[in-house]
């Protein structure tokens, strides 16, 4: 059994007022219908995680496999109704595999990427999901070379954690309003890494992957998403993220190549071959969540909703690109396949980028959101 308590202890006024918010709304703990399958069908579990599966009809042997991290306050049926990703899987014929907290590790639901006992190799949290992974590729013969990890805010911070601590077992990941690897080890440090607060040189960062494991290389293909309005996470933990997988991929120096979609921005790292081993997406305007274009066209996924921000780009189809899943190649191709829904395109090229124009201020939330968002901002944990 976890223990019930959160790590470090949070103070009494924060759990009682998030105990007294959660009971007004659907959380973790009370996942809604959806199209994900339980999955409990793997060996170890120290971290004791649940878990969800979307197997598509007639998967082809040796397919691929996502796996998905939720954030704070989020569930894996949420998330995927959100993101989109089963849709996809339906599309392009891959398996999902959802991982999801429960309320005795972390009574707001967060994974608990800031303790090193849930983050490090063969630990809590971290060892749970390298075990479901494990299990998936047995049971649905996938292809254990083409294993992908994704996940936002906590769960982006954690997808950082499973990279650097399991880097033999992905291809690549993609860390959406998350935090680098070993940034903080507590709720203090956390808080502090949120805020931008954490100094650390790029080879410092890099230093805390190449102690994570025993792994000499190749090393996974990481897609960084940040939006310029975030106050929950800060922008410049995007740019820290993208500068941790620069040092350990050995690519120093500016971006190989910038472009501009719409008013956001890509940048992206190659090797000498011109693979791009690093991108980072700075999304303009946009506040702590998941980038979307909802709807079920190319160039469309997910549904709106909380931290699930229409911002006019599809980052589930984008990211599902970059992992090499789609026949979409990349990141321009897949904003090419977007032309055909006019209400809100974004066309893709290379240019010389404008100054950033200043970001826009997160609405201002009232209420139980109020109360939640509060709290967990306090405690370092959303």
């Amino acid at each position: 059994m976890r223990n019930t308590n959160l790590p470090n202890g949070l103070p009494a006024g924060i759990s009682d007022a998030l105990t007294e918010a959660f009971a007004g709304m659907r959380g973790g703990s009370q996942p809604a219908a959806g199209r994900l399958e339980p999955f409990d069908d793997f060996a170890s579990n120290p971290g004791a995680l649940s878990a969800y599966r979307y197997i598509p009809a007639d998967l082809a042997p040796g397919a691929p496999l996502v796996v998905v991290l939720h954030g704070c306050t989020q569930n894996a049926q949420d998330f995927d109704r959100g993101s989109g990703w089963s849709h996809l899987a339906d599309r392009y014929g891959f398996a999902l595999l959802v991982p999801e907290q429960t309320r005795g590790n972390n009574p707001n639901f967060c994974f608990n990427w800031f303790q090193p006992k849930d983050t490090a190799r063969g630990e809590g949290e971290a060892a749970s999901i390298a075990s479901m992974i494990e299990a998936m590729v047995t049971r649905h013969g996938l292809d254990h070379a083409r294993v992908h990890i994704t996940g936002l805010s906590a769960g982006g911070a954690m997808t950082a954690s499973m990279l650097a601590a399991y880097p033999d077992l992905f291809a690549s990941g993609a860390i959406i309003a998350g935090l680098p690897h070993g940034i903080a080890r507590n709720v203090p440090q956390a808080l502090d890494a949120m805020a931008g607060r954490s100094a650390a040189d790029d080879d410092t960062l890099g230093d805390h992957v190449r102690a994570a494991s025993e792994h000499q290389g190749p090393w996974p293909r990481i897609s960084v998403w940040q939006g310029d309005a975030d106050h929950t996470v800060v922008a410049a933990n995007g740019d820290a993220v993208a500068a941790q997988w620069r040092s350990v991929h050995g690519l120093e120096g500016p971006p190989t190549l910038t472009e501009g979609i719409g008013p956001h921005r890509r940048s992206a790292w190659t090797d000498a071959e011109g693979r791009e081993l690093v991108e980072l997406y700075a999304i303009s305007g946009m506040g702590h969540g998941v980038p979307l274009r909802p709807g079920t066209s190319d160039g469309e996924a997910g549904t709106a909703g909380a931290h699930m921000l229409d911002v006019g780009l599809d980052s589930t189809g984008r990211i599902a690109a970059f992992f090499g899943l789609t026949e979409v190649k990349g990141a321009k191709a897949s904003a090419a396949k977007s032309k055909a829904s006019t209400s809100r395109k974004a066309t893709a090229k290379v240019v010389h980028l404008p100054p950033k124009a200043e970001p826009k201020p997160e609405p201002e939330t009232t209420g139980v959101q109020a109360v939640i968002e509060k709290a967990l901002r306090a405690a370092g944990l959303m």
